[in-house]
């Protein structure tokens, strides 16, 4: 008998396997990048932000028009 089903330690996966696995952790890296730069990917410092400091910032980037930032603050 060969064990381990006939296809050896590996398991059969072979290049196949260690291709997946490198593309797994690398997914799982991505991910994690992804997640921790978002907040600041759109300027936000955090909770603590104000509506009107976050409008602020969107007028100076140029998201909104000055009537739309007139509007939010009036609304506020």
């Amino acid at each position: 008998m060969m064990g381990y089903g006939g296809f050896g330690y590996g398991g059969g996966m072979g290049l196949f396997g260690g291709l997946f696995g490198l593309l797994l952790v690398a997914g799982i890296v991505y991910l994690v990048v992804y997640i921790a730069r978002s907040p600041r990917h759109h300027g936000y410092s955090g909770a603590n932000t104000s509506a009107r400091e976050i409008a602020a910032q969107r007028y100076a980037r140029g998201e909104i028009t000055e009537e739309e930032y007139q509007r939010i603050i009036n609304n506020l």
